[in-house]
């Protein structure tokens, strides 16, 4: 009998799965949940890693940024089930912190542009791996919830593969989220709530439709998409690690995917240590930090002007919490106008302009190097995931549109 090519590991009772047995959480530890907490029981895809160490010339395949380089590390058959659209190999951006005026210190930063895909947004890593495994099985319709850029994400990456995409978001979701999902020809449902009630909404619709979801963390795939994003780093800075990586946290799914990509690598020996990876989230929105220390998991409604991060219930707590105390990981917590003020010292210094989710990391740092944090010619790895047109109502309380002239002399300068 052929071996399967990766197999699911709950996270809750360490049950361990084939790959043809379950498709979304751990059934034994899916009947605890209640709508009120995070859930149990979210798996985590495992590979075979001691053969996969033994092909020939493996750290060599790690030179170059083609998926077929890792699709041992992917749970599909072939890098040509993936859009074709160029999804990741996204830049990494090098500059020293005295090109930034006030920042303290003298270390480097990388600016991982991940607006740069598709769709303008990380998202589009997890659209891609889930709708290639879905087109390996036959699946046509793909169901997701979304505060809006795993919806434009997915719905865009449907188009390019000719599958059906049916986006659940809340109606509240910034009108350039909802345009893009529309223009990309998704079934858009708008709900009369949060990002929650949404979520809850698209596991009922796939119990009773039978529709494939693609939420965060429900669905595993979408954490292996988003670990190539720690592949990408390594290959990127010469199969090096940096000191630190700075990621904007909001249900957990995209620090938990940084985790994983730079586990696998530690468990092919392609890395000796782990970066330290650093949580950062908004005051208004800090559901995984602030319950880090506690016992039992307590919600604060979230209202941070971060949408993409704004949850009251982060569907993968328990992953990213594990993740957090065995690789010694880092948190911060920043104001929504630390995040403001950092999208615009981001556009003004570098000429990248992010949406609030993505600055929150880089407000991460900034406020890591106004308390002294940084080591001294440190590597600091900065996950950008989003672009700031996705959301232009956020900023506008920052700028102020010229009025109109007629005249030269009109001109103030």
């Amino acid at each position: 009998m052929k071996e399967n090519k990766y197999y699911f590991e709950c996270t809750t009772c360490g049950a361990k799965y084939e790959q043809d047995e379950v498709t979304y959480l751990c059934p034994v530890c899916e009947k605890e949940n209640t709508p009120d907490v995070p859930p149990k029981g979210i798996l985590k895809t495992l590979y075979h890693y001691g053969k996969i160490k033994n092909l020939a010339k493996w750290h060599k395949l790690f030179d170059k940024l083609k998926a077929k380089e890792y699709r041992e590390l992917l749970p599909i058959n072939s890098e040509r089930s993936l859009s074709w659209l160029k999804v990741g190999k996204t830049p990494l951006y090098e500059l020293t912190s005295n090109g930034f005026n006030n920042l303290a210190g003298n270390f480097k930063i990388f600016l991982k542009d991940d607006s740069q895909n598709p769709t303008f947004s990380f998202k589009d890593r997890a659209s891609d791996l889930v709708c290639a495994f879905a087109k390996e099985q036959g699946i046509e319709t793909i169901v997701a919830a979304s505060t809006g850029n795993a919806g434009s994400s997915l719905a865009g990456i449907c188009a390019s593969q000719k599958q059906k995409a049916i986006i659940f978001a809340p109606a509240s979701a910034p009108k350039a989220k909802l345009t893009q999902i529309l223009m990309y020809g998704a079934q858009l449902i708008p709900v009369d709530g949060t990002y929650d009630d949404a979520f809850d909404l698209s596991i009922e619709a796939t119990k009773k439709f039978g529709w494939y979801n693609r939420n965060t963390a429900y669905n595993p795939f979408t954490i292996e998409g988003k670990k190539i994003v720690s592949f990408e780093i390594f290959q990127q800075m010469r199969q090096k690690i940096p000191d630190r990586v700075f990621v904007p946290v909001g249900d957990g799914c995209i620090i938990s995917g940084v985790f994983k990509g730079f586990e696998d690598l530690l468990k092919l020996g392609l890395i000796k240590k782990f970066p330290t990876i650093v949580a950062v989230q908004s005051e208004k929105s800090d559901n995984i930090i602030h319950n880090l220390v506690n016992d039992k998991f307590v919600i604060k409604p979230s209202t941070t002007i971060a949408d993409s991060i704004a949850v009251d219930i982060p569907r993968n707590y328990w992953m990213t919490k594990k993740f957090m105390e065995q690789y010694n990981g880092e948190s911060i917590i920043v104001s929504d106008e630390e995040i403001i003020t950092a999208s615009k010292v981001l556009s003004e210094n570098t000429g990248i302009f992010s949406e609030p989710a993505a600055a929150t990391a880089f407000a991460g740092i900034l406020k890591y190097a106004e308390k002294g944090l940084i080591d001294e010619n440190s590597k600091n790895v900065i996950l950008l995931t989003g672009s700031g047109l996705k959301d232009l109502n956020s900023v506008q309380g920052i700028i102020d549109i010229p009025k109109p002239i007629k005249k030269l002399d009109e001109i103030q300068i």
